[in-house]
């Protein structure tokens, strides 16, 4: 089971993930570079994958994933 405050909603759009807010700057609607198959490569914490926003350059660690969230190595949101 993903917890919550390490958890960030995603969704696929025109074979993109988005993000609907980035959790540190607070950016709306942000495209993560990241591709559709490499979340499908996250799911059930087989392969880690770093990540940089591009709104705020901000890395972040991804190490699993579900249909609706991403799972990071740390916290996101507030307990």
């Amino acid at each position: 089971m993903i917890p919550f405050r390490n958890s960030l909603p995603y969704d696929i759009q025109m074979n993109e993930v988005y993000a609907s807010a980035c959790p540190f700057c607070g950016e709306a609607h942000v495209r993560l570079p990241l591709k559709p198959a490499e979340v499908r490569d996250l799911r059930g914490g087989l392969m880690k994958r770093l990540i940089v926003f591009p709104c705020c350059r901000t890395r972040l660690q991804l190490v699993d994933a579900d249909d609706d969230y991403l799972l990071a190595d740390r916290a996101l949101r507030p307990d």
